[in-house]
């Protein structure tokens, strides 16, 4: 069975991709800041057969992350596909944004992307390749006020997933980008996102976990460097 390693698993486009992917067949490697969401998540994937691991593990804290990934990885399963989803948002003008807060957003949305794809890259050039799968968001490419930190994150992100696409092809490993317009997910209701939009039109996070297993399921000879998925009503 092939291996699929998700960060951000304990909710959200996390959960649903760990639950998407168990029911196609691959173990799960999962990270995520909870544990208790984690015995929750994995007790509701016991009828598909997966074999699944987790590490509780704040991507937000850069200096354990990569003993972290280590020892998940150490547990008897090596990743074939890496889907780098963990990520937080914050409101508020650049201005008036707290340093700490900024270099909190960029650890977890851009810098943890770069360790863990550090960590499985060697993993992967041993196996002769395999996949890592990006999410992003369409603030990659547009400029929204009081989004302007999680705008640059997400923008270089963008260009993350293409600098690594070029160095790593020749070893076999592809990079896809999943670019997402809003999606209904608990981000919405954490402390540091202020919002009025209206999440019956967001995006659905089971849609977005399809979008990720189409990417992923994707022959060794192609890959879709990157797929957009926006609600019906467009930005919003």
């Amino acid at each position: 069975m092939p291996t699929v390693l998700i960060t951000g698993a304990s909710r959200g486009i996390g959960a649903a991709a760990a639950r998407r992917f168990a029911a196609e067949g691959f173990n799960l490697l999962l990270v995520a800041r909870s544990s208790d969401a984690f015995s929750r998540l994995a007790a509701s994937l016991g009828g598909h057969g997966a074999r699944v691991e987790c590490a509780a593990l704040d991507l937000a804290e850069a200096e354990g992350l990569p003993a972290g990934i280590a020892e998940l990885c150490s547990r008897g399963m090596e990743p074939d596909v890496v889907i780098n989803n963990a990520g937080m948002a914050y409101t508020g003008e650049l201005a008036a944004m707290p340093l700490e807060q900024w270099q909190r957003l960029l650890q977890l949305n851009l810098s943890a992307v770069f360790q863990v794809c550090q960590c499985v890259i060697p993993r992967l050039r041993a196996r002769g390749g395999g996949h890592i799968i990006n999410v992003s968001s369409h603030a990659a490419h547009q400029a929204f006020p009081e989004w302007g930190a999680y705008c640059v994150s997400k923008a270089g992100l963008a260009s993350l997933s293409r600098c690594l696409a070029a160095e790593e092809r020749s070893h076999g490993i592809r990079v896809s980008t999943l670019t997402l317009g809003a999606v209904n997910t608990p981000l919405w209701d954490s402390e540091t996102v202020h919002s009025s939009f209206d999440r019956r039109a967001m995006l659905d996070p089971e849609r977005a976990a399809d979008a990720l297993l189409y990417l992923a399921q994707q022959p060794a000879t192609q890959v879709v460097e990157d797929l957009t998925l926006m609600p019906a009503a467009g930005a919003l």
